[in-house]
C-alpha cells in the first residue's frame, strides 16, 4: 500500500486528507509539526512515503528533504508556494487546493478489509530510534466503538481539537470518536491564547473538552470571580472532560472539579493500542486517582519479569490484549517480537489493577520522559550535548513541574565555563522544541556506579523539587 505523510497543523484540510488517503486504501503517515527536518526527514524515509502533504511554513524543508529521497515522489502544499523552487524535482509540488478543486473523482469501488494498514504513527522506541506503530482499520474502528461507548456520544455533541491532530490520543478521541457518531469537531490550530479557547466552548457549546493533565492544572488555577465563576458553572456548555496522553495529579483533578462542577475522567493509553486502553466510568463507581477501567474489548493484566501473573494489588508491567492492538512496528521485526508475545502488547509501563479491576500507572520501566503526552527519549538529547563544545559528560532526566507536568532536565559536566543560553539555543536549532531540557545545570562531577554508569535516579531525587 502507499504511504501519504501528513506534516499538517490542525486544520480541516488534515480532516479532507486524512479519510482521503483511507479510502483509497492507502495509508495515512502523521508528522509531528514540532520536528525538526532532519527528523522529519528519517520518518518519511522509513515509511517510504510516496507523497507529503504540508503546510507552507513546512515548503522549504519538504522541499529539501523531497531532493533527497527516491522514495519520496511528490509534494502537496497548503496552499502552494508563490515562488519558484530551484531544486531537482521542484515540478513535483503541487497546489492542494488546486488538487481538491480539479482532480479527477474516484470512478470505482476500493474494497477495504479490515486488516489493512489505516495508520503508520511513529513514537519514540527504548533505543530513541522512531518506531512506527502500524494500526489497522479494524485497530482504529474498535477502539472508537469502545470510546463511544464510555462516553455516551450522542449526535447532539460536539467537541473541540486543541490537541494536534498528529498524536494517536487527539486523532482517535478528537476526531475518529465524534465524527463516527455524526456529532461535531470544532478544530483549533492553537491553545494560545487561552481566552479563545473559553470563548470557542461556548459560542459552538461544546460539550465533550479534551485536553492533557498540564493544561487542566492551569484551568484549575485560574483566579474567577465568584459572580463570573457562578456565570461560567451555570451556562458552561461542557457535559464531560477527558484527560489523557499523561497522568493526571489527583489533586489537580479534585481541584478542577470543585471549581467547574464538571466530571473529569482519567484515561490511559499508548499509540500501540490505537490509543485508549482504560477509561474512569462516566456513571457508577470512580476512582479520580486510577486510568479508571479497561474498555470491555480490552483484557489487561499485571505480570512480573519473567511474565508470570501478579495478584490484584502487586505492582509489575500491564500488558494488554485486544482488536485494538497494533500489528507491530514496521519494518522492525525485532522490536515487535519484544513488544508483541503470545498476542499480549507488553506496555513497558508498571502498574497495579485492584481488586475492582481499576488500573493505577506507578511508573514507567523505560527511561522516556512524557512530556505533554509526548515521548523524549533522553539518549537522543544526550548525544547533541555531546558534539557541543566542551561538553564532558552529560544526563538527562525527567523531572515533575507544577504546570507543565514531566520535563527533561540535563546535568552537563563542562571542560570550561559554558552559558546555559549558548546550549538551549544550540538544542532549539536541532531538535523539537518539546525536547529541549527546561534547565541546563552545571556540576563538577556526576554521580557514578561502581562500573562507571551515571546514577540517573540520584540526579532525579536531587532535583525532584525543583520546579514545585
Amino acid at each position: 500500500m502507499d504511504k501519504v505523510a501528513l506534516w499538517l497543523p490542525n486544520c480541516p484540510e488534515f480532516v479532507y486528507a486524512f479519510f482521503a488517503i483511507l479510502r483509497l486504501r492507502a495509508t495515512v503517515v502523521p508528522v509531528n509539526t514540532m520536528l525538526k527536518r532532519e527528523e522529519a526527514k528519517f520518518i518519511l524515509e522509513d515509511s517510504r512515503a510516496k507523497i507529503l502533504i504540508c503546510s507552507i511554513d513546512k515548503i522549504d524543508d519538504s522541499q529539501n528533504i523531497l531532493s533527497r529521497l527516491q522514495s519520496l515522489r511528490h509534494l502537496i502544499s497548503l496552499p502552494a508556494p508563490r515562488r519558484p523552487a530551484a531544486f531537482p524535482g521542484a515540478e513535483a509540488i503541487l497546489d492542494f487546493k488546486h488538487l481538491v478543486r480539479n482532480g479527477p473523482e474516484l470512478d470505482r469501488d476500493i474494497e477495504i478489509k479490515a486488516d489493512d494498514l489505516a495508520e503508520i504513527v511513529y513514537t519514540s522506541g527504548t533505543t530513541g530510534r522512531p518506531k512506527g506503530a502500524c494500526l489497522s482499520h479494524k485497530n482504529l474502528v474498535s477502539n472508537v466503538r469502545d470510546c463511544v461507548k464510555a462516553i455516551n456520544l450522542r449526535r447532539k455533541d460536539c467537541t473541540i481539537s486543541i490537541l494536534p491532530l498528529f498524536h494517536s490520543f487527539s486523532s482517535t478521541v478528537c476526531l475518529l470518536l465524534p465524527l463516527s457518531g455524526g456529532a461535531k469537531v470544532v478544530i483549533m490550530r492553537a491553545i494560545r491564547p487561552f481566552k479563545r479557547v473559553i470563548r470557542t466552548i461556548f459560542k459552538h457549546r461544546v460539550t465533550v473538552f479534551v485536553a492533557v493533565p498540564s493544561l487542566y492544572n492551569i484551568l484549575s488555577e485560574i483566579k474567577i470571580p465568584p459572580f463570573k465563576s457562578f456565570l461560567n458553572v451555570l451556562m458552561n456548555p461542557v457535559r464531560l472532560c477527558i484527560s489523557g496522553a499523561a497522568a493526571l495529579p489527583l489533586s489537580v483533578c479534585k481541584k478542577f472539579e470543585r471549581k467547574f462542577k464538571r466530571p473529569l475522567l482519567q484515561g490511559y493509553g499508548l499509540t500501540e493500542a490505537s490509543p485508549v486502553v482504560s477509561l474512569n466510568p462516566l456513571t457508577g463507581k470512580r476512582k479520580p486517582d486510577s486510568v479508571g477501567l479497561p474498555f470491555p474489548s480490552v483484557t489487561v493484566k499485571v505480570v512480573d519479569k519473567e511474565g508470570r501473573d501478579l495478584p490484584s494489588g502487586q505492582v509489575g508491567e500491564l500488558i494488554v490484549k485486544g482488536p485494538n492492538v497494533m500489528q507491530g512496528y514496521y519494518n522492525l521485526a525485532e522490536e515487535t517480537k519484544k513488544a508483541l508475545r503470545g498476542g499480549w502488547l507488553y506496555t513497558g509501563d508498571l502498574a497495579r489493577i485492584d481488586a475492582d479491576g481499576f488500573i493505577y500507572i506507578m511508573g514507567r520501566s523505560k527511561e522516556m520522559i512524557n512530556v505533554r503526552g509526548f515521548n523524549v527519549y533522553p539518549r537522543e538529547i544526550e548525544d547533541l550535548l555531546y558534539r557541543f563544545p566542551h561538553v564532558k559528560e552529560t544526563a538527562v532526566v525527567g523531572v515533575s513541574h507544577k504546570h507543565r507536568g514531566e520535563v527533561p532536565v540535563a546535568f552537563v559536566v563542562a571542560e570550561t565555563d559554558l552559558k546555559e543560553k549558548d546550549i538551549i539555543d544550540y538544542l532549539r536549532a536541532n531538535i523539537a522544541a518539546y525536547k529541549v531540557p527546561l534547565k541546563i545545570l552545571f556540576r563538577e562531577q556526576l554521580p557514578k556506579n561502581p562500573t562507571g554508569k551515571i546514577l540517573k535516579r540520584v540526579l532525579q531525587e536531587e532535583i525532584k523539587d525543583i520546579f514545585e
